[in-house]
């Protein structure tokens, strides 16, 4: 492998006007600029990495933590994290939880020893050492999605709570009032707020929230059919089901088929995400859209700011959802009192 003396040798200038080429840190004349640019060419030369991030004590490398990258939700956040450091000349090291508390605590310890220059955090639920490990690590983060405790942090988050008023107020509209509410886990902050929006939806229409229309999921395909088989029991099983995010919904949907109930005339079913398969199912889902290429890259344009700008005030961006209209949901064949 060439080395940085191969060059300055082979465009016959020095070692120091080759590191400023390189680095662009000083005027070097265009006769040497062109040599010393043909000799890297010509020696496929790289420069080193580790050389330049101890002279500049930068990396150019960000930490990213996911819980599940399974779930497509946080695959298209993850593209617009890549997108935008990949505009400003940095890599993203991607670390995958698996909803793990102690897998993603470990991925801090590591992501801290490879001297990244700033994390960025979709956090597990259930981890109540998270904020210490955060602290601990000392260095430029961003939350994205979830808030973690009383944390002080940068954070980039949908109106939870108005997007599940608005998928609940959605089917109140269409005529529904035994609603059930398929909730992820309540550990999690988005979780939580979702589930009170659909409540504060329910109260302020005067309908009643009974405990058979609520059921706990995990956030998965599985789950949500796990949770709708449970529900379609019933006596009087619901008219519609407020899915809190896109693969319980797919999984309540599947659970709903199998049981000959017929969508959206037996019964409607919304998501929340609009992930990029929630337009293709069967029956297109009807689904609270966030933005999650803007997440994304607004979690890593705020966690460059913080790195070059460590003393700036905390930050919070919140981004509204919107209501995104497909088939899996009509008005109620029952009628109002159903």
């Amino acid at each position: 492998m060439a080395t940085i003396k191969d060059v300055a040798r082979d465009a016959k200038v020095s070692v120091t006007t080759v590191s400023h080429v390189v680095n662009q840190t000083r005027f070097v004349s265009s006769d040497a600029s062109v040599r010393v640019l043909a000799a890297i060419e010509n020696l496929n030369y790289v420069p080193s990495a580790v050389a330049r991030s101890l002279k500049n004590n930068r990396t150019y490398t960000v930490g990213a933590i996911i819980p599940n990258n399974s779930n497509p939700y946080f695959a298209e956040i993850i593209r617009g994290i890549e997108d935008a450091c990949f505009d400003a000349g940095f890599n993203v090291m991607l670390c995958n939880s698996d909803d793990d508390p102690g897998k993603q605590g470990q991925y801090i310890r590591v992501l801290t020893e490879k001297q990244v220059d700033g994390l960025i955090v979709v956090s597990s639920g259930g981890d109540d050492e998270l904020g210490r490990h955060l602290k601990q690590a000392k260095m430029p983060l961003v939350l994205v999605d979830r808030e973690v405790g009383l944390l002080r942090a940068d954070i980039v988050e949908v109106n939870h709570e108005s997007g599940g008023w608005l998928a609940t107020q959605h089917l109140i509209a269409f005529g529904h009032r035994r609603i059930a509410c398929i909730t992820g886990p309540l550990g999690l902050s988005s979780s939580t707020q979702r589930l009170a929006g659909f409540k504060r939806a329910m109260l302020e229409a005067g309908y009643p929230v009974p405990d058979a229309l609520m059921r706990q999921s995990d956030f998965t395909s599985a789950g949500g059919h796990g949770a709708m088989q449970e529900l379609l029991k019933s006596s009087r099983p619901p008219t519609a089901v407020f899915a809190c995010n896109d693969l319980m919904a797919f999984g309540a949907i599947s659970a709903a088929g199998s049981a000959g109930f017929r969508l959206p005339r037996d019964i409607s079913v919304i998501g929340f995400d609009d992930i990029a398969m929630a337009a293709y199912c069967n029956p297109p889902l009807t689904t609270i859209a966030q933005p999650k290429h803007q997440l994304g890259a607004l979690a890593a344009r705020m966690l460059l700011a913080r790195i070059a700008n460590p003393g700036w005030v905390d930050q919070r961006e919140i981004i509204e959802p919107a209501l995104c209209l497909r088939q899996s949901t009509q008005t109620c064949a029952t009628g109002a009192m159903a």
